[in-house]
């Protein structure tokens, strides 16, 4: 009788051992995948960012030579008006534009959330569970 219950509490200890061990090891796991989500989510943020600075420039250049032929074309239509009037009524609409998207931009960006949140929820939830298993 004393050795069945030896070998019950050595399979029992072998159990809890093997639970936490599995548990370290899903930790760990988790742990990589979040790395990895992370490095993908940042390679994809560095891939977008090229794309838009080289769109961003491309569009300022031809906006700007476009507000230069409308500000010269408004000055062809108006000669009575100077030149500095033509650039006004040309580049005070573009600013108030530029400042609503720039309002619009700050405001996307506050609202974001960089972190990949199914995999922090569940890292929580498994820290959460070995450190009170009831």
């Amino acid at each position: 009788m004393n050795d069945l219950q030896n070998g019950s509490e050595a399979s029992a200890t072998q159990l809890v051992s093997g639970i936490i061990t599995d548990a370290q090891e899903l930790i760990k796991q988790q742990l990589a995948l979040l790395r990895q989500e992370v490095k993908d989510d940042l390679r994809q943020t560095k891939e977008a960012s090229f794309a838009l600075l080289g769109g961003s420039l491309t569009a300022f250049v031809g906006g700007g030579l476009l507000c230069l032929m409308l500000v010269h074309l408004l000055s062809w239509t108006a000669p009575a008006w100077p030149l500095w009037i033509c650039y006004g009524l040309v580049g005070a609409p573009i600013a108030v534009l530029g400042g609503a998207l720039f309002f619009a931009g700050v405001v996307k960006f506050k609202s974001l959330n960089p972190l990949p949140d199914q995999s922090v929820k569940a890292l929580k939830e498994n820290v959460r569970w070995i450190a009170n298993p009831k």
